[in-house]
């Protein structure tokens, strides 16, 4: 099992499950969100439980997507695909407690990057 929270712990969550390699998100909306680009996991919602829900509020980025953040520190947490035949939410893997045991795999949307950084690692890049 691996557990994690928001800065202020108002808001934590456990998933059961082995958490699968993450993929780095440079897209406009998750720099905007994140104030960087934003690594997480994809893991099935029935291996999350979400404790301090009262806690947690959702923002509804596009028609496909739902952000949900803590309301009383602000940390950005989960990435909930509304419209997905995949029954996943994605995790911010900063709000992991340690150890994770697993790896970045991916960049996502690298065209969009912010122009501040660069990526220096061989992982597989994804430009859209």
């Amino acid at each position: 099992m691996h557990e994690g929270s928001c800065l202020c712990g108002a808001v934590r969550f456990e998933v059961t499950c082995a958490l699968p390699p993450p993929a780095a998100c440079h897209c406009s909306q998750c720099r905007k969100q994140s104030g960087h680009f934003w690594v997480s996991t994809d893991v099935p919602r029935s291996a999350v439980t979400i404790h301090g829900a009262e806690k947690l509020t959702w923002f509804r980025s596009s028609e496909k997507v739902r952000r949900g953040f803590c309301s009383t520190c602000g940390s950005f947490l989960f990435w909930d695909p509304l419209q997905s035949e995949k029954d996943i939410i994605a995790i911010a893997m900063g709000a992991f407690d340690k150890p994770t045991d697993t790896r970045l795999a991916k960049h996502l949307f690298v065209a969009h990057k912010g122009d501040y950084y660069e990526i220096t690692d061989d992982l597989p890049r994804h430009q859209g």
